[in-house]
Formats: C-alpha cells, structure tokens, sequence
C-alpha cells in the first residue's frame, strides 16, 4: 500500500464483463483505490462499452482524466457476432427481436458485401447509442418513445474480416475509427444483404496500441494489482 500522500496515475486496462455499465467498473476502481489508500482517487474511462458487451476498458487514473479527450480519439478494434434474418428494435440481442423471412446468403454473397463496408463510410449513430442529441444522450429518448433526430458521420473502417459464418450467425473481425457504432454497422450488413440483422455479442479486444493481454479481470481487482498494473506515458 502507497503512502497517502502518493500520487496515483496513470492507464488501467480492464477486461470488462458482461452486465456492467462502463461507470460501473469505474466506480469499483475509485472505490477499491479509496478503501485501501485512504485516497480520494480520480477515475474515468476513455470510452464507454454497452453493458451487455465485453473486453478492452480503458481507464485513465489521476492526472490522466485530464486527457480523456485524446484516448477517446484512439481507434478500436471488435469481434462482434450479428445474427441475420431478424432485426431488434434497439440494434441488439436487449430489444424486440422480429424475424424476418428472407432467404440464406451464400458465403460469397456475405463477403462480397462485407468488401463494400470498408474504408470510409457515412455511418448514422444507432438511436440507441450514447450520442447526445439536444444535450440527452439518444438511448434515453429513444427508450421515451421519441426519435432522436441523428446525422451521419463519416467513419473509417480499416479492416472488416468474416471469421465464422453459419447462418444466421456471422462472426467478425473489425477495426475502426473512434465514433463507430457497430450495432450500426451490424444492422447496415443485414439492410444490405436483405436479411435483416441485429447484433448479438461483441468483444473490443484492442483500443490503439493497447490490448487486452495486459487488462485486469474485473474480479480480481485489488488495490496491489491496480497499482502494478498502472501504465504511464
């Protein structure tokens, strides 16, 4: 355990479980951090991961907060799972699922489309992304009833490989610019190849140049290990 009077700062990898909010695994770090040190610790994230999603969270501990702005810009790297032939009111498995008839398509097809979503895209924020609109974040009017009123933004999507495929399931590979959505792009793929589609798991297994060998389990967390395994620049 540090002196009291020691600064704690620095990178934080964690490898994030599904069923927890972004927040939510911050507020564990900073509690954690308070318990043991005595400290009132700043904690914040980089980028926010949807609860049901797993993988890379980066946090920023101490004077690092400071620079959430510049690790948000990062680029990012998924393994997401898209089930095809229905589509879900809010872009993923936690909505109203409504299969769709339509018939398989071919691997070839499936990849022959993929090819077409990569580079730079206009993609539209997913109503319920954590985008705000008029000052509320999208997914809070969307879970009103009301239709956030979202414009297209250009993305990069620097790779985009079919990892597995039986249908309906179609395994992905994916690295993008900050700001994607990949439910977005999961139901952009279904539009596409007339199945229609929605987002059924997904795994962010790189942020940058940081990946997940080095995070933290999340059940593991201790204030020894989230001292060791603070990353400084």
């Amino acid at each position: 355990m540090p002196p009291k009077e020691a600064r704690v700062d620095g990178i934080l990898l964690i490898d994030k479980p599904a069923g927890w909010t972004s927040h939510d695994v911050v507020a564990k770090v900073r509690s954690t951090l308070k318990k043991e040190t005595g400290q009132k610790v700043k904690v914040g994230h980089s980028g926010t991961l949807d609860p049901a999603a797993t993988g890379l969270l980066v946090l920023l501990v101490g004077n690092y907060t400071k620079r959430a702005g510049e690790f948000s810009k990062l680029d990012k790297t998924y393994e997401a799972e898209i089930t095809l032939g229905a589509t879900s009111t809010t872009g993923d498995r936690e909505g109203n699922i409504s299969p769709k008839n339509a018939q398989k398509p071919s691997k070839e097809r499936v990849r022959g489309v993929l090819s077409q979503f990569t580079g730079q895209i206009e993609q539209t924020p997913h109503p319920y992304s954590a985008v705000k609109v008029g000052g509320q974040r999208a997914y809070k009017l969307a879970r009103e009833g009301k239709k956030p009123q979202l414009q297209p933004r250009q993305i990069t999507v620097y790779s985009l490989q079919l990892t597995d495929y039986k249908y309906p399931l179609l395994k992905i590979k994916t690295k993008v610019s900050s700001g994607t959505y990949i439910r977005s792009l999961a139901e952009d793929i279904g539009a596409k190849l007339g199945t229609g589609a929605y987002l059924s798991a997904l795994r962010r297994t790189e942020v940058g140049d940081y990946n997940l060998k080095k995070a933290l389990l999340l059940k593991e967390i201790n204030t020894g290990n989230i001292l060791s395994g603070l990353v400084k620049l």
